[in-house]
């Protein structure tokens, strides 16, 4: 009784401080409205995306640049710090599901399949029993895209990993994975997991890289749309733009537009998230480079499945903390420059719910 009295008088002075600190202004960026905790069961399924931070094992890998997430390392990485990332990452996704584990799980930032088994096996994500999909890439740091599914409600189809050629003279980039999946009703999913070149060297300067992982993308949605009008496409990821960016709204053609007069345009599901919100913060600015796009069949629920809640960014307090230089809050991040945090990625995970007609 002592205990349980104690448990309460702790999570009532934590609620009080968050009343007595907070303006509605933070708040807003802190807590999230219409999150759904419900069991899904046969009547829709979880899409989320997360972009993991650099969850990197201990364990030096001579094919690539990973010296810095080595104990003896400038991150100063060790089995301690590793776990608890794993862990916590393992707290967020299991989150996120709400009363049952998410059913889809796009990941960036990975290292290797190591850290991905040591994810699903070793922390509260064992239960769920997540497959996994993951090759190892090209980018010379080794970090790789993957994808987590629920083997007793999603089936694979087919699986392809796509190389994104930026030239002869540039560092290769992390391949797209590519998977067709089949839901519970039977239903077919075309799914891209990106995670596009990143800002390194200003934006201007790396914007062509961007603009040709977009032009291999929209090839490939291209001919799927080709071969089946109605197809079910979803493109999730870390695009290293914004939704008004040229690489996504005119060379992939993922817009703001849900009318879909041009029925070769993908909508842009995190077009309406701008300005106050976003899934990363930058100099106190957010941004949104965290995106979903879709088909119109998906979108308006042409065939048998639908986009029927979100997007949503999911930012519990858990994942926030004050900001240092600005105001506000910001993403609990593991590193600070090369400061250990302790915290969760420098991304806030998102996700989206389609139902299954």
């Amino acid at each position: 009784m002592k205990h349980l009295l104690l448990s309460i008088l702790l999570s009532f002075a934590l609620v009080q401080s968050y009343a007595q600190t907070d303006t509605v202004a933070q708040k807003s960026e802190v807590l999230f409205d219409g999150f759904d905790d419900s069991f899904r069961g046969n009547s829709s399924i979880r899409v989320m995306f997360y972009n993991l931070e650099n969850l990197f094992d201990i364990y030096d890998d001579t094919l690539k640049n990973d010296e810095s997430f080595l104990p003896e390392g400038d991150h100063h990485w060790s089995s301690y710090k590793y776990y608890e990332k794993s862990n916590n990452l393992g707290k967020t996704i299991l989150s996120v599901g709400g009363w049952e584990g998410v059913e889809i799980i796009g990941l960036c930032e990975v290292e290797n399949r190591k850290v991905l088994d040591d994810l699903v096996k070793k922390t509260l994500l064992k239960p769920n029993n997540y497959q996994i999909l993951h090759k190892e890439s090209p980018d010379k740091r080794g970090i790789d895209v993957a994808l987590l599914y629920r083997g007793d409600k999603i089936t694979i189809d087919t699986v392809q990993y796509i190389n994104v050629f930026l030239g002869k003279d540039q560092r290769p980039t992390r391949d797209i994975l590519y998977t067709t999946i089949r839901t519970s009703n039977n239903a077919r999913l075309h799914i891209f997991v990106n995670h596009w070149p990143s800002r390194y060297g200003g934006q201007m300067k790396s914007d062509p890289k961007r603009k040709m992982a977009a032009r291999v993308v929209r090839g490939y949605v291209d001919s799927i749309m080709q071969a089946e009008p109605q197809a079910n496409v979803l493109l999730m990821g870390d695009f290293n733009d914004e939704p008004d960016n040229e690489s996504i709204h005119d060379v992939l053609n993922a817009t703001a537009d849900s009318t879909f007069k041009d029925t070769t345009t993908l909508y842009n599901l995190m077009s309406p998230i701008r300005g106050n919100h976003g899934t990363h913060k930058y100099q106190g600015a957010w941004g949104v480079l965290d995106q979903f796009m879709v088909t119109k069949s998906l979108f308006q629920g042409a065939s048998d499945l639908q986009i029927m809640e979100g997007p949503f960014i999911f930012r519990p307090p858990f994942l926030m903390t004050k900001e240092t230089k600005y105001p506000g809050w910001t993403p609990y991040r593991t590193f600070l420059g090369f400061k250990y945090m302790g915290g969760y990625s420098d991304h806030l995970p998102i996700y989206v719910d389609v139902l299954l007609k």
